[in-house]
């Protein structure tokens, strides 16, 4: 057994021991998205510190906890702070934590990101829905021996984000009068922010946001199963011909303004994911 697959076992087994329900929907929220869940719908809160095998957040807007919450009367894993590659961190300890949710039973991940506008069309401050993804990372959490248990040797790739819940996700926009654009999410190591050449290069390529996270666990709960959802809150455009400086507190605080909206379509469309395993 490898030293992954053995921490995977026991923070498994300890999040199963220590949270009374197991919800089927997992959520991880990006830099900055932590606030929009009430105290009032948190019902445990559980630091990474105390799960055995777990990596440790170590960037600002990460607070570092798994939160069982309910969000409409509906149950939901929450993880309030994610792990990145430029931390130090090996692509599969960033993507521990998903491999964990599919072993306990979580059917539906949706992932959320702050991330850079690279469509000229999108605003600032608005949501974007993953419909692809290009990884430019440099890892794939896939690499090394394959447990066959988790997945296929070659998972293929062809629809990573759920059509259907892309399809909730959307109607879900629609009932709480939330713009909801859809798009292709570049993923890029970091944590230096992107160059103008290297802008414009992403979006000649077709993407039309980018971050530095996602992808890693988009890949790995799609080789185990899951259904995967991802939405953007663009905090910033990156318009090569005419970029401005900024700084990962500025993208932070757009982050936070953008929280509301991103908390509204959520709580929209999370009750519509399924409730707790019997």
């Amino acid at each position: 057994m490898s030293d992954i697959q053995h921490r995977v076992r026991t923070a498994t087994d300890w999040i199963k021991k220590n949270c009374p329900s197991l919800p089927k929907t997992a959520l991880v929220l990006g830099s900055g998205l932590g606030k929009w869940i009430g105290l009032e719908a948190v019902r445990q809160t559980i630091p990474y510190t105390d799960i055995p095998g777990f990596p440790v957040s170590t960037v600002e807007g990460h607070a570092g906890a798994l939160l069982v919450a309910e969000i409409q009367g509906t149950p939901v894993f929450v993880f309030s702070g994610r792990f990145h590659l430029y931390e130090g961190y090996r692509a599969q300890e960033v993507t521990l934590p998903v491999v964990c949710m599919a072993l306990l039973g979580v059917e539906n991940l949706v992932l959320t990101n702050a991330a850079g506008a690279l469509n000229p069309l999108f605003a600032t401050g608005g949501l974007m829905l993953l419909t692809d993804h290009i990884n430019m990372t440099g890892h794939n959490p896939l690499t090394g021996p394959n447990v066959d248990a988790w997945g296929p040797r070659f998972p293929d790739m062809s629809q990573v984000y759920c059509p259907s819940l892309r399809k909730q996700a959307m109607q879900a926009a629609l009932d709480c009068g939330q713009r909801l654009e859809q798009g292709v999410y570049v993923a890029v190591p970091g944590p230096s922010l992107e160059t103008p050449a290297e802008t414009r290069m992403y979006r000649i390529m077709g993407a039309d946001a980018i971050g530095m996270s996602t992808v890693p666990e988009a890949i790995t709960a799609h080789h185990m199963g899951m259904k995967v959802l991802g939405i953007s809150c663009l905090t910033n455009k990156n318009l090569p011909d005419c970029m401005t400086a900024t700084s990962h507190q500025e993208i932070l605080a757009q982050a936070n303004a953008s929280a509301e909206a991103l908390g509204s379509l959520l709580s929209a469309l999370i009750p519509e994911l399924g409730g707790p395993h019997a």
